[in-house]
């Protein structure tokens, strides 16, 4: 029996079409590039339980079909991203009064493209081109991304059906943050929660009740000192759950380690919490609401050390500027890289749809000296928020440097270590580094100690307004 018997039409191998008997667990690379060459051209369909070229019927039981399809979707998830919007469905035909099962995968084109495979570390990018699959040119790579319709994760539609009561942490949410109202279906029809055909967004998928996937991982820390490199871990908790959950599970986290302390004054006594509550949750709201939920393997980090917070987020600033480190909170201009999360979020009145957060955090640390005021810091893979320990009196430690070590840099100087030590944690300013090494701000400086470092990959560069921030690249040395 052949497969224009099931489908009503011959099919050959060409751009838009695929036949695996089995899939091969031994060369996984070898039909994955497939889908994703399907999804970055014009899509296609892949059929598993045909043999390739002669199109004749192999197929499944019911059980070995079931059993092909979760393994098939498990190595999509792992190693394709962003995840083609695939549809999966199952052929049956009968044998000898057997019935048997062949898989059809239905693939459109990606609507975020390049679609990347990454196996074993080393991403790839493919392209479906006269029936056969190869690696995209260099033209092709830069097509796709200049024609990629849309570019946000959480608006995307994902393969589950939405089923209203499977939502019961959020509407709890919501209704505590509302006043006892209940969010409508219709709101949250119209914020893209699901589709016409009752499908859910990727980021709907996130404020799911049971969702236990890597894409909201969080990791809290608790150091005994200033710097994670050289001090005690007192404290390390993971946590992985749906988005209300998490961000409970990182304001618990602080709430219950932070210090309080209290100030006597004449009429009575002021007590002091290290981070004001309003401040800490504005912090983790905002961390959740603009993580970058495309890169996979990465998590929030929640570090408590004696002088501070800090409040990373996988991704820099959504479409801005690369930041060494800014106190102007307010200054911030914010872009949604999440919209459908946002939105929900703004309906259960815990994130303003002005973008106004950052304003609140400067406004609980508004009477706080120069010693205790909150900063963000932004790379090219995060963003930070650090919150200074209102109740420890000295203020962030700036003299906190780590011991590290590396290998020697190409045409170096007696000053690398230093510089990478100092800019370990921290993007500094030219002028900062030449005092901390006690020189003055000259081009040998700039030119021999500090392009040197950036040319050989140790330093990264960023420009701010005027001024050049300086940071060490984490993967190019080891803190001892």
């Amino acid at each position: 029996m052949y497969l224009e018997e099931l489908i009503g039409n011959v099919q050959l191998e060409n751009d838009k079409f695929e036949c695996k008997s089995r899939l091969n667990r031994e060369d996984v690379v070898g039909w994955l590039k497939s889908i994703a060459g399907f999804a970055n051209a014009l899509g296609g369909e892949f059929y598993i339980g045909v043999e390739d070229k002669t199109n004749k019927l192999i197929g499944f039981s019911r059980t070995e079909a079931d059993n092909e399809r979760n393994y098939f979707n498990n190595q999509v998830n792992e190693h394709l991203s962003p995840r083609p919007q695939m549809k999966i469905s199952f052929l049956s035909y009968e044998v000898k009064g057997n019935e048997r099962f062949v898989i059809r995968v239905n693939i459109p084109e990606s609507v975020v493209k390049p679609v990347i495979l990454k196996y074993k570390n080393i991403p790839s990018i493919f392209m479906r081109r006269d029936g056969f699959t190869n690696g995209a040119t260099y033209e092709e790579i830069i097509e796709m991304s200049v024609k990629s319709k849309n570019t946000q994760y959480d608006i995307l539609a994902s393969d589950e059906k939405y089923e209203a009561d499977k939502f019961h942490i959020l509407h709890e949410f919501y209704s505590e943050h509302n006043n006892g109202k209940e969010i409508a279906e219709k709101a949250l029809r119209s914020m893209g929660f699901y589709d016409e055909n009752g499908f859910l967004a990727n980021g709907a998928v996130l404020f799911q009740d049971g969702y236990d996937g890597r894409k909201t991982q969080v990791q809290c820390s608790v150091f005994s000192g200033f710097t994670k490199g050289s001090e005690r871990i007192v404290t390390i908790n993971r946590f992985q759950g749906d988005l209300i959950s998490s961000i409970k599970y990182m304001t618990e986290f602080v709430l219950q380690r932070m210090n309080h302390s209290v100030i006597k004054q004449k009429d009575g006594r002021k007590n002091i919490d290290a981070y004001p509550q309003r401040a800490l949750f504005e912090g983790i709201i905002n961390a959740v609401a603009h993580r970058d939920y495309f890169l996979d393997g990465t998590q929030i980090q929640v570090d408590l050390f004696q002088d501070r917070l800090e409040i990373s987020s996988p991704g820099g600033f959504y479409r801005g500027e690369k930041l060494g480190k800014t106190y102007d909170l307010s200054g911030i201009i914010s872009k949604r890289r999440n919209e459908l999360i946002c939105s929900v979020l703004v309906s259960c009145n815990v994130m303003e749809a002005d973008g106004t957060g950052f304003d609140k955090i400067v406004e609980d640390y508004k009477d706080a000296d120069e010693k205790h005021r909150p900063f963000i810091s932004s790379a090219s893979d995060h963003f930070t928020l650090v919150l200074p320990d209102l109740t420890y009196v000295d203020g962030i430690e700036e003299s906190a440097i780590p011991i590290i070590e590396f290998a020697p840099v190409p045409e170096g100087t007696d000053f690398d270590e230093k510089v990478l030590a100092y800019c370990y944690y921290r993007a500094r300013k030219v002028s900062e580094i030449a005092a901390y090494l006690g020189v003055r701000d000259s081009s040998y400086l700039r030119k021999k100690v500090l392009e040197n470092l950036v040319q050989n990959g140790y330093l990264e560069k960023n420009k701010v307004s005027r001024a050049m921030y300086y940071k060490t690249k984490h993967e190019s040395v080891y803190v001892g």
